[in-house]
């Protein structure tokens, strides 16, 4: 058959006109897979359902009280920031570890890192602690629990939608294998603070109603596991995570309860669209709304946050009482921070131009962005793209600088919203919060299981969506509390007066007191621990007023080490405080042990040598002190050098199968394991915090 010319031209105008109308078809019905429900966090009928406090469960007896309460508080060792399979992000990496399963591990059990697509009879590596916790939270993300309990769900209308199906990985983008797990977690993140009308319904109800559902296993999880015996050894607390981003920047926050009694509805960034709403509906409902709840919230990664985690509130665009009410809510809500994770370091970084005082060698322990980057300060703004590792960075991001911060905002509006003790944490999202060794990290996101994976320089997501550098994270840490029984009332009670400490991995203790009488406070007193409590006030706390002729506070730091991890090296004291032209300065004090102790790592072995310490103590006064300036304290306590977990890593592999990282002379292959205390503060008016 021939074809003239205006056959040949309609034939062609009708193929474009069909490619046309295909084309927007598939537009449509993307846009129709995709359509979202957009949340208003002041629609009242959602924070009603979210409103009712109750217990789970009744059916089982109540917590004994326990034998053995101490005089004095004691240290206990926890987890406050642990991801299962519940979270969105966990599932999109594989994880299959349920609420049970992390429970079952902090308390001793060793468990196979199982994730999902795994061939039949693999078998997965194993991983446990040696010595369980104390106790532990599972914080797993509020936003979407309900969408990914649907989209698991093969009864649910939801199933087959497009966006589960893209998230379950049914259906794979076109991109590398070790992307697909980040595009599947893309894949709801995308929507942000909406939801998924094909998932969720047309009002976003349906996903609602699953989260409450999931919701309530976790806390029957919660329940189950607590140990209701006098003995005490292992208490859960209820929690989930608010995992809200501005502008990719990390505001997230661990919201813990003091009991059982919680709300029925974990609020997330859905519905709560800032941290002030968060706070605000916590108070109501839970800490003014029922005398059985009690709550607080725990913000965490503030590296990501681009200088928007503790933005003071006097240089925000508010009315005065406005500031001081936010400023009061916070202080409140807010009285702990997280100091260090799987997703790096927050005490301090060298080179923002706005901070004073010499560099701190120490400050570029475990940093995501490498210590040598040149970044941009943000001054006293806020940027963008923490999350992303780009933007400018800000001192705001960095609990050491907020601690100053807050000395200002207490000058500027008469009451300190960043008076906040200090724990660190892990972060994982295996559900499996294993901080303790680095010579056995199996990394924290399912993904990173395989060695190789783990040590990748960088990876990004096509489009700019994410990216990150997999051998810049770590273990993460602990939370170690004071309290003077293993019990969620004590230790609820002793993160309220922020009685708290973190640590990097082994589980030193560090204890730091603060009085006026240096007779008191000797390390050589037998009854030391009575006489500090006695005499002075322990981390977390104010100093009193000053006895008549006094010269300085005087500081009582001491440590012991982890009897099956590295000696001690140091104990330092590290003052912050903003002078009178509101400049932000930091010294560094080393008051304890021996830093020219030549102690040392193999970097071809990892063999350890040199001197150390099981034990240090030091009673201290500040040279510098000036009673008229404002000044806030803490310890941090420093082991010998040891190999960072990817020298290990490093080490095992043969030579031809080393990645670039295990030569990149801008990553650290050594590190210097540590504990920080919470803080003590002075102000020179002595009036309240």
């Amino acid at each position: 058959m021939t074809l003239t010319l205006p056959r040949l031209a309609r034939a062609l105008l009708w193929l474009v006109a069909a490619m046309l109308l295909s084309a927007v078809a598939a537009a449509l019905w993307l846009r129709h897979e995709f359509a979202r429900v957009a949340t208003d966090s002041a629609d009242p009928a959602r924070w009603q359902q979210a409103a009712t406090v109750s217990v789970a469960t009744r059916d089982l007896p109540a917590p004994a009280p326990c034998r053995n309460r101490t005089e004095y508080p004691a240290a206990f060792f926890g987890a406050l920031h642990v991801h299962t399979a519940a979270s969105y992000d966990a599932t999109a990496f594989g994880t299959l570890a349920s609420a049970d399963d992390a429970y079952r591990f902090a308390r001793g059990e060793r468990m196979p890192l199982r994730l999902r697509g795994d061939a039949a009879g693999f078998e997965p590596p194993g991983i446990g602690l040696d010595r369980p916790l104390d106790f532990m939270a599972v914080t797993d993300h509020a936003e979407s629990l309900g969408e990914v309990r649907l989209c698991y769900s093969a009864d649910s209308e939801a199933f087959g939608s497009l966006v589960c199906r893209l998230y379950r990985g049914d259906v794979r983008v076109p991109a590398a294998a070790d992307m697909q797990p980040i595009l599947r977690l893309a894949t709801l993140a995308i929507f942000g603070r909406d939801r998924s009308a094909g998932i969720c319904g047309a009002d976003g109800s349906g996903c609602r109603e699953q989260a409450a559902r999931v919701w309530r296993e976790n806390q029957l999880s919660t329940e189950r596991w607590q140990d209701r015996s006098g003995d005490c050894r292992f208490t859960t607390l209820h929690a989930y995570e608010y995992t809200l981003a501005e502008e990719s920047s990390n505001l997230h926050r661990n919201v813990i309860f003091r009991s059982a009694a919680v709300p029925q509805a974990a609020v997330g960034a859905k519905d709560a669209a800032t941290p002030e709403d968060l706070w605000a509906w916590l108070k109501q409902t839970c800490i003014d709304g029922d005398p059985r709840c009690d709550v607080l919230a725990i913000p965490h990664n503030s590296n990501w946050s681009s200088g928007r985690m503790w933005y003071p509130y006097s240089n925000r665009d508010l009315d005065p009482a406005t500031r001081r009410q936010q400023a009061e809510l916070r202080a409140e809500l807010e009285p702990l921070a997280e100091i260090m994770q799987t997703k790096g370091d927050s005490e301090c970084r060298n080179g923002i131009a706005s901070v004073m005082g010499a560099a701190d060698e120490f400050c570029d322990f475990e940093k995501l962005r490498p210590a040598a980057e040149q970044i941009e300060d943000c001054g006293e703004a806020v940027g963008s793209g923490g999350m992303l590792l780009s933007g400018c960075t800000s001192r705001y991001n960095f609990v050491r600088y907020a601690l100053a911060a807050g000395l200002r905002e207490r000058r500027e509006l008469g009451v300190n919203p960043f008076a906040m003790g200090i724990i660190a944490a892990t972060d994982t999202h295996n559900g499996l919060p294993a901080a303790e060794a680095e010579d056995n990290y199996l990394g924290s996101h399912g993904i990173d299981r395989n060695v190789l994976s783990r040590l990748q320089g960088s990876r990004e997501v096509p489009g700019g969506i994410g990216k990150g550098s997999p051998v810049r994270y770590n273990p993460g840490g602990l939370a170690g509390v004071y309290a003077r029984e293993n019990s969620r009332s004590a230790l609820f009670d002793a993160m309220r007066r922020r009685e708290t400490f973190g640590i990097s991995g082994p589980r030193i203790t560090p204890r730091l007191f603060a009085g006026w009488d240096q007779q008191a406070l000797d390390c050589e007193s037998p009854d030391l621990i009575a006489r500090a409590y006695a005499h002075g006030v322990p981390m977390g706390a104010q100093l009193p007023p000053p006895p008549a002729g006094s010269a300085a506070p005087v500081f009582l730091a001491s440590a012991s080490r982890d009897p099956g991890a590295g000696l001690l090296q140091r104990i330092q004291v590290i003052k912050s405080w903003v002078d009178a032209a509101g400049r932000t300065h930091q010294a560094v004090y080393d008051v304890a042990g021996d830093t020219g102790n030549g102690a040392s790592v193999d970097r071809d072995t990892c063999a350890v040598s040199g001197s150390g310490y099981n034990q240090l103590c030091a009673s201290w006064q500040d040279p510098d002190f000036d009673p008229a300036q404002d000044a806030v304290y803490y310890a941090r306590v420093l082991e010998n050098p040891s190999c960072r977990w990817s020298r290990w890593d490093c080490i095992r592999l043969a030579e031809a199968e080393r990645p670039p990282s295990c030569t990149d002379p801008g990553l650290p292959w050594q590190i210097q394991e540590r504990a920080w205390t919470s803080p003590v503060w002075y102000y020179a008016d002595q009036g309240e915090g």
